[in-house]
């Protein structure tokens, strides 16, 4: 039995050292290029030999590659490496797109002979064939610029190669080398990587290139691009000439985001796909179909164009996946079904769409529900009701990720949520009562007790009501900033009453206001030096930011702790005053001008109409009014479809008012109807030779997206007070003019009609 027990035992001790021992390290490229990312993530210990291939210091890259296999491996800063170099590489692995390596030391064993790069295509590139390989690519150079970023120390070539662009990244070059390079025939060694969206997923290619001495030109470019004769810059278009042999590709999964005519949104497992599709099939939200179209990037997001999709009797909805705000900000769940609280602090609504502005631990986003596209022509469009939520409410919203960049490698991308439905968002928490009001009657409770109990003194009690006082004085000038901010003073002054108040927060401490792209308004000292300046950043809830805050210190006086709370209500203040009046802007254009032509549309020329009249009366002048109908319009839209019509009428809007002067008004009246108003004309000669003018702008025909329209329009004319005294009177003179015209038309097609 004791026997039993000591063998028992060391097998025991012999299990638990096994357990115990470190991992023994990979020591070839081949055994981790083997493993998984799944496997790499576990950190697994390596200490191998390779060639360097590419090393810049200043962004901290480096690929070493050994036995025709290449690899990434994050180094620290204080390396001096030189492609060529044969490294003892020390470290762990973790996933990425492939497997990567993370250093802890890297020794130099010798100098030597990089490896013979591979001549690759771009087809094998974009398939990650060569990733972290030393290769060769053939190609025109179609853009040579340097880096923004100075500490980096190169410069950005884009490759045009049979297949696709390849964007190559050149450490060490001058503008000179650079402008030499335009629409040359190159050779470019270097080492491949790819260019990757959030989810590490590959969208592009990239070179990393060591030196200028890797690009071999092999022909130069026939003339110097800045020798070419200039083209027009309405004729730029006619110069494009491209040949596409992206093959069409199948794709499959359930469908979590559908706009008819617009997009559809696929989501397999943890990969999702926009599709961009004129289809109006009475597609649903969970339903599992096919899909077919041409991959295509983005903007740095992977997207099939010209989809066409399959339905089945499969219908498996998915639901949302529970992320942080973080997750969204590392742009890791594109277009991904996701649920993400948050709190309501404004709501738009749009025609287009509602918009509801939410704030989750500090970051600003929205969440958006698009309305359905409009019926037929005529026909009412049915906009749903706007879910209401109380301002302040926390809420739970569904829907997909999108973000406004995809860069896996940075943490702070704006995003926003696209809502499927309007219920996709739900209240979780009601308002805090925390309000002014109630914050104003426990104050002035807690100021009742102090009076009765008295038990602290005089001294307590007189310290108790000034801060009460101040406190008051606070809240009674910011809820008069928030009236004039929905009112209609005037941004500028509501800027320097929020400065004001922050002065009077902190003490008399100088407070200005930097809006962007706009003026300097507040208390700016004229001598800024030896003060303590504080800067604080305008945030808006999408785009950059709105400007900044300023308030200067005496550089001996300590940091208050309210100093940070007056800036960050400031700022929001600020940002409410700027952004609603963006939007009030916005409105009253709206309201004036035609959303489709960007001219002046009924309601605008009534008004000018109106005031003109009146001039004239006062005056004892006169003024014109043309009226024009556009013919056969509806015969465009049954052929081409409504989109052709839509540009249609925009180059028909451009080209009258090429005809007009710059006190004349061009407004739709609406579908094919337009009008213009004269307001400075001598006799009716000016307004026929004008109206001639209009008429004759349709004889060249119209080329839209290739085809070739031939428009023709319908004029009449109208003259005050000969023709009309009234609004009313003037609009029904032209427009019986205009219809005189058509009639005539009409008569003269049907006279050729018969003869033929």
């Amino acid at each position: 039995m004791k026997r039993l027990i000591f063998l028992f035992a060391m097998v025991l001790g012999g299990a638990w050292a096994s357990w115990a021992a470190p991992p023994v390290p990979l020591t070839t490229l081949q055994a981790i290029h083997a493993l998984s990312n799944a496997e790499a993530d576990r950190g697994l210990p390596v200490a191998f030999e390779a060639t360097v291939t590419y090393f810049n210091g200043s962004i901290y890259a480096l690929f070493v590659q050994d036995d025709g296999l290449g690899i990434y491996v994050g180094p620290k800063p204080d390396y001096k490496l030189v492609p060529g170099d044969r490294i003892l590489i020390r470290g762990k692995t973790q996933g990425s797109f492939r497997p990567i390596v993370l250093s802890d030391s890297v020794s130099l064993v010798r100098h030597g002979d990089l490896p013979k790069p591979v001549p690759a295509t771009f087809d094998e590139l974009i398939r990650g064939q060569y990733d972290s390989t030393l290769v060769t690519v053939h190609g025109v150079v179609r853009a040579a610029d340097k880096n923004a970023d100075p500490t980096r120390g190169t410069a950005f070539l884009q490759i045009l190669t049979e297949g696709g662009y390849v964007h190559a990244e050149l450490k060490g070059s001058d503008a000179n080398a650079l402008k030499g390079l335009l629409d040359a025939e190159v050779e470019v060694t270097g080492v491949a990587g790819g260019e990757f969206d959030g989810k590490v997923q590959m969208w592009g290619v990239s070179l990393s290139v060591s030196s200028p001495a890797d690009v071999k030109i092999l022909k130069h470019a026939s003339a110097s691009p800045w020798s070419l004769p200039r083209t027009p810059l309405d004729q730029v278009i006619t110069r494009t000439h491209v040949t596409d042999s992206t093959q069409r590709i199948s794709v499959h999964g359930t469908i979590t985001y559908y706009q008819p005519g617009t997009s559809v949104v696929l989501q397999d497992g943890n990969k999702s796909l926009w599709i961009e599709t004129q289809t109006v099939d009475p597609l649903r939200i969970g339903d599992v179909v096919d899909a077919t179209g041409f991959p295509a990037a983005n903007n740095g997001f992977l997207t099939l164009t010209g989809g066409e999709i399959q339905e089945s009797p499969v219908y498996a909805p998915i639901a949302p996946l529970q992320v942080t705000l973080n997750d969204l900000t590392w742009s890791k769940h594109i277009y991904d079904l996701v649920s993400i609280e948050g709190q309501v602090v404004m709501e738009v609504r749009e025609s287009s769409q509602d918009e509801y502005v939410l704030v989750s631990g500090g970051q600003v986003f929205s969440a958006i529900y698009r309305h359905p596209p409009a019926g037929p022509v005529g026909s009412p469009i049915a906009i749903p009701p706007m879910n209401q939520v109380p301002i302040g409410s926390g809420v739970r919203i569904a829907g997909i990720s999108i973000v406004e960049r995809s860069n896996p490698y940075r943490n702070d991308v704006p995003f926003n949520i696209l809502m499927r439905t309007p219920d996709d968002i739900s209240v979780v928490t009601r308002p805090s009562l925390l309000t002014v009001r109630n914050l104003m009657i426990v104050v002035g409770v807690l100021l009742l007790a102090v009076l009765i109990v008295g038990a602290r003194g005089w001294a307590i009690e007189r310290r108790v009501r000034r801060q009460t006082t101040a406190l008051a004085m606070i809240e009674q000038r910011r809820s008069r900033i928030l009236e004039d901010i929905n009112g209609t003073l005037p941004l500028a002054e509501i800027i320097e009453e929020i400065t004001e108040l922050v002065s009077f927060k902190l003490r008399g401490a100088p407070c200005w206001c930097q809006v962007a792209d706009g003026a300097q308004l507040g208390n700016c000292p004229p001598k800024l030096e030896g003060l303590r300046v504080v800067r604080t950043e305008i945030p808006a809830h999408t785009g950059p930011a709105l400007g900044a805050l300023f308030v200067a210190f005496d550089p001996l006086a300590k940091p208050r702790n309210n100093e940070a709370e007056a800036l960050s209500k400031a700022v929001a203040l600020a940002a409410l005053a700027i952004e609603t009046r963006r939007v009030y802007s916005d409105l009253m254009h709206r309201s004036e001008f035609d959303l489709l032509t960007d001219i002046h549309n009924r309601f605008s020329l009534d008004k000018y109409l109106d005031l003109q009249i009146a001039e004239a009366r006062q005056k004892a002048g006169i003024f014109g009014l043309i009226y024009i109908d556009l013919d056969k319009f509806k015969q465009i839209n049954d052929i081409y479809g409504h989109q052709i019509g839509d540009l249609y009428l925009q180059e028909v809007a451009l080209r009258m008012k090429r005809q007009l002067r710059g006190v004349d008004m061009l407004a739709r009246l609406g579908g094919d109807e337009f009008a213009v108003l004269l307001p400075r004309v001598r006799n009716r000669a000016k307004v026929e030779e004008i109206a001639q003018r209009l008429d004759r702008s349709f004889e060249e025909p119209f080329i839209i997206e290739g085809q070739t329209l031939h428009g023709a329009a319908s004029v009449g004319i109208a003259l005050y007070p000969e023709d009309g005294a009234t609004k009313d009177d003037l609009l029904s003179a032209a427009d019986a003019a205009m219809y005189a015209v058509k009639r005539s038309k009409r008569q003269v097609e049907d006279s050729l009609a018969q003869n033929l």
